[in-house]
C-alpha cells in the first residue's frame, strides 16, 4: 500500500542513479489515487469525454518520462508533484478538444487546484473522532489507503461516494446523477461509509485478503 519515508527516499534515489526499472516500482503504488481524482474531474468537470483509464496511463507515462528531473525527497512532494501532472495531461486533452469546453474550463477553478481538493477531501472521506487503525496514519497515507479501499468496494457503493465526499453533492443532485431516489440513495451512502471503513482499517493493519465483496448489495 503506502510507503515508508525512507522507502520513498531509497526509491528515488535508484532512479536519479539511473535505475529505470525502480520508476515503474515507485509509480504504479499510486495508480489507483490518481484513477480517483482522474475519475472526479472526468465526470464532474468534463462531462465524461475522456477516458479515464487512458487519462491514468498517459499521466503515468509523463512521470515516468520525467521523474528523473523531481527533485523532492517525500511522498508528500511525490503526491503533489503527481496532481501537477494529472492536470497537465487534463489541460493538454482539453485543448485538443477546444470550443465549448477549453471555454467552460477558463470559467472554473483551475485544474491543479481542482485536483488539490478532490485529494484533500479523499483524506477526509472517513474522518471521524476517537481511535482508529486508519486515523493513525499521516495524511498522504490516508489518502493512498482510501484510494486502495475506493478500488475494492463494489460500483455503486463507490460512485455514492465520490459523488458525496469528493464532488461534494447533496443526497438530491446525487440521486440525480444515479437515476436514483434520494432516500435510496441516503441508504446505499450508510452502507458504502460502513463498508469503506472496514476496508480502510482492513488495509491499514495489514490485512490484505478482506472478506469477499457482495456485489448485488449494493442494488438493493
Amino acid at each position: 500500500m503506502t510507503m515508508e519515508h525512507d522507502s520513498v527516499t531509497h526509491l528515488l534515489a535508484a532512479v536519479r542513479a539511473g535505475n529505470a526499472a525502480r520508476q515503474g516500482e515507485l509509480l504504479v503504488r499510486y495508480e489507483r489515487w490518481l484513477r480517483v481524482l482522474a475519475h472526479v474531474q472526468i465526470e464532474s468537470r468534463f462531462n465524461g469525454k475522456f477516458d479515464t483509464e487512458d487519462i491514468v496511463q498517459q499521466t503515468l507515462l509523463e512521470a515516468v518520462r520525467a521523474l528523473p528531473q523531481f527533485r523532492g525527497t517525500t511522498e508528500a512532494e511525490l503526491l503533489a508533484w503527481l496532481r501537477q501532472v494529472l492536470a497537465h495531461v487534463l489541460a493538454h486533452e482539453v485543448r485538443r478538444w477546444g470550443g465549448t469546453l477549453k471555454r467552460d474550463l477558463g470559467r472554473e477553478v483551475p485544474l491543479e487546484q481542482s485536483i488539490a481538493e478532490s485529494s484533500r477531501r479523499l483524506r477526509d472521506v472517513v474522518a471521524a473522532p476517537g481511535p482508529s487503525p486508519s486515523r493513525c496514519a499521516s495524511e498522504h497515507e490516508q489518502e493512498l489507503l482510501l484510494a486502495e479501499a475506493l478500488a475494492r468496494l463494489p460500483e455503486d457503493y463507490r460512485q455514492v461516494v465520490l459523488l458525496r465526499h469528493i464532488e461534494g453533492l447533496s443526497h438530491e443532485e446525487a440521486a440525480r446523477r444515479m437515476n436514483r431516489t434520494p432516500g435510496a440513495v441516503r441508504m446505499l451512502w450508510v452502507r458504502a461509509l460502513a463498508r469503506l471503513k472496514e476496508l480502510a482499517d482492513a488495509l491499514d493493519s495489514g490485512t490484505r485478503g478482506s472478506p469477499p465483496i457482495d456485489r448485488g448489495a449494493a442494488g438493493r
